[in-house]
């Protein structure tokens, strides 16, 4: 009996160590991750002035989801508050206080945006560029007329944290928890889709869907998340 038991503290002590080990790991890996540099220079766009324009800027800020994480008026909003995942919360994209509207150049949008990287160079934590990265260069003029047109509203975000299993989720990829790494930064900008009721310009559109619906819009449970419901329908003709 004293043996078992001996055996059995040296197997909890080899399980604990090898715990301690992955945890570790899983810390300096996402630390990489964290604080990598990324070097982009992109091409400029093209910010229109008109009402018109303005109004479609703000008509694809709402339809794009942006106000999810930035609210409505741009203020910034609390997105995650888990002690496990993290605390996330989105930009004030206004140039009231703690807004970044004050700082940022139209270069910046244009790396935020599309790339999904601030003027740092630092990595944004759950910005879905990935999918505004096909944005062509009219809708993204647009959008960037809209953030410039918004008005001040004092706000300061909470700092953004990443808990461990922010943390694992970065590291084994289920979430994209920074998406500028899945980014091709290299890639040409996507060319303009001419508008209408056809399948490339449906195909263009959808791109902002996949975050939820899945890469073929078949919906269900979103990789990373509890399976809990509302859960995102299946978009395709399947009964």
């Amino acid at each position: 009996m004293k043996k078992l038991l001996k055996w059995m503290r040296f197997g909890l002590a080899g399980l604990a160590g090898l715990l301690i080990v992955a945890v570790a790991g899983v810390y300096l890996l996402s630390s990489m991750q964290l604080n990598k540099s990324y070097t982009v220079e992109p091409e400029p766009v093209a910010i229109p002035t008109a009402a018109a324009a303005i109004a479609e800027g703000q008509r694809q800020y709402t339809t794009h989801g942006c106000g999810d994480c930035h609210s409505p008026d741009g203020a910034g909003a609390l997105v995650i508050d888990d002690p496990l995942f993290g605390r996330i919360s989105g930009s004030n994209l206004t140039p009231g206080a703690g807004g970044i509207g004050q700082s940022y150049s139209d270069l910046d949008w244009v790396r935020a945006i599309r790339h999904g990287v601030a003027p740092d160079g630092r990595p944004l934590l759950v910005m879905p560029s990935h999918e505004y990265n096909p944005l062509n260069d009219d809708d993204l003029g647009a959008i960037m007329a809209y953030l410039k047109s918004m008005p001040p509203v004092d706000h300061q975000p909470p700092a953004n944290t990443v808990g461990l299993l922010g943390r694992i989720l970065l590291v084994t990829g289920l979430v994209p928890v920074l998406p500028a790494g899945r980014i091709n930064h290299a890639a040409p900008r996507p060319t303009a889709v001419a508008r209408g009721a056809t399948v490339e310009y449906g195909y263009y559109l959808s791109q902002s869907c996949i975050g939820c619906h899945g890469e073929g819009l078949s919906g269900g449970a979103i990789p990373g998340l509890p399976p809990e419901p509302p859960l995102p329908r299946n978009l395709t003709p399947d009964a």
